[in-house]
């Protein structure tokens, strides 16, 4: 999971410094959502950086279940921020296997949605495996 989340992160980041919407080997993203996206949300450039930052501490939080200073984190927390980020990767997984599958517009192929699953079993997984490990 770690080395997806960086992944992730270096995908933004190349199109960070692009000033691109989107992620390397995903759909294109249509200029006239440039215009929409960088006036009624934020600047392209600001949002993928974001997502580089997001895909770092994601990878971080991952090598912390599996590490010494992680298991010092208090249990109940670390169940709560891996909690929350199994509902976001979640989301965005349900999002990109949909539209995969059965077509939301967005332009995700199927084996998009393959691999959303894929990595929301690997963090279920994580998850799972962290609640186990450091159960009493």
């Amino acid at each position: 999971m770690a080395v997806l989340f960086v992944g992730y992160a270096a995908g933004k980041a190349v199109y960070a410094a692009q000033g691109r919407l989107g992620f390397p080997g995903g759909p294109a993203v249509p200029p006239s959502e440039y215009e929409r996206y960088a006036r009624d949300v934020m600047d392209v450039t600001t949002a993928q950086w974001s997502a580089v930052v997001t895909g770092v501490l994601a990878a971080a939080l991952v090598l912390l279940t599996v590490t010494r200073p992680g298991r010092r984190v208090p249990r109940l927390l670390m169940l709560v921020v891996l909690g929350g980020a199994l509902l976001a990767v979640g989301a965005g997984a349900v999002i990109v296997a949909a539209d995969g599958f059965i077509g939301l517009g967005v332009g995700w192929q199927w084996y998009h949605g393959v691999a959303g699953i894929v990595v929301m079993a690997l963090l279920a997984a994580t998850t799972w495996s962290y609640a186990r490990a450091t159960r009493r």
